[in-house]
């Protein structure tokens, strides 16, 4: 069996389509059609299902999925030690991060790990739908690490960098800028500024808002969690986040209710601990700030 045909399975099965595996490949879809039929008549097992439209792993092929996953990164970390026997680290590490958000020194600290270790490539990226995009990416291995600020799902490992209690946030002029502190129902009738859904801060408020029967009306939606006290401050509405933005032109009140503090994590795909360079990045960010180091 060539490992080329595992590598086609798991690019098809992780991106649903043919087409798209294709182009993650840089394999004409000919190729990977072709490959993909040659490996389920070498194991004898349907292991996809296709259509015109989508993709569905059998379950013969989810049985096989982390078996070819191991085979592969186990051959990655055979030629990742053979070519680093005499000249170091080497491979590409991707890694993603939120949009617009300073939660640890990123830049100076892949600065030091590329002065280090000059033969690794790192490819950074910023997602535009939070955390839930970053562990897609993970499951699908478009990323090695990422920053996430949600529960990573089984076979991922999440090692906190920092955890920051909520906040309310008013405008100036709001006829409870003087209170000491809010509860979450009393801004249940207000206009809310907040993130776009899928981004962890926003996940978590809205579980601990149905937890208490509150349903809100959110008149604004942004991409980048820093620019919500801008609005907020100009008094499009009020919001609730974690106190880690700038939030000069309002009020900051802290909130009367028990809410879990919002935690950071780096997270690592499932492959990341058999691959040596990604290892050796992961562990000098934590090594920096794990447990809530400095930002």
């Amino acid at each position: 069996m060539e490992t080329r045909l595992l590598e086609y399975f798991v690019a098809v099965a992780d991106e649903r389509s043919v087409t798209a595996a294709s182009a993650r490949l840089f394999a004409a879809q000919s190729t990977v059609s072709a490959g993909l039929k040659s490996l389920e008549r070498d194991l004898g097992v349907r292991l996809l299902e296709r259509t015109t439209r989508a993709v569905r792993v059998t379950p013969a092929g989810e049985a096989l999925l982390p078996l070819a996953r191991a085979v592969l990164d186990d051959i990655a970390a055979v030629r990742l030690v053979a070519g680093e026997s005499g000249t170091g680290l080497r491979g590409r590490i991707r890694i993603g991060t939120f949009a617009g958000l300073r939660i640890i020194d990123l830049p100076g600290l892949l600065g030091d790990f590329r002065r280090t270790h000059p033969l690794v490539d790192i490819r950074l990226s910023v997602s535009p739908t939070g955390s839930v995009g970053l562990l897609d990416d993970l499951q699908r291995d478009r990323l090695d690490l990422a920053l996430t600020a949600v529960t990573p799902p089984p076979g991922m490992s999440a090692s906190e960098l920092g955890a920051y209690p909520y906040v309310a946030l008013l405008p100036p002029d709001h006829a409870l800028a003087a209170a000491r502190t809010i509860a979450l129902a009393d801004l249940a009738g207000e206009d809310w500024v907040d993130v776009l859904p899928g981004y962890g801060n926003r996940m978590q408020l809205e579980t601990q808002l149905a937890q208490r029967g509150i349903t809100r009306r959110v008149s604004a939606e942004l991409g980048e969690l820093p620019d919500v006290p801008r609005y907020v401050a100009a008094g499009i509405g009020v919001a609730v986040v974690p106190e880690v933005v700038d939030t000069r032109g309002c009020v900051v009140v802290p909130l009367s209710d028990a809410v879990p503090a919002w935690t950071v994590s780096l997270t690592a795909g499932r492959s990341a601990g058999r691959r040596p360079h990604v290892r050796a990045l992961l562990d000098a960010i934590v090594a920096r700030y794990g447990g809530g180091g400095p930002a």
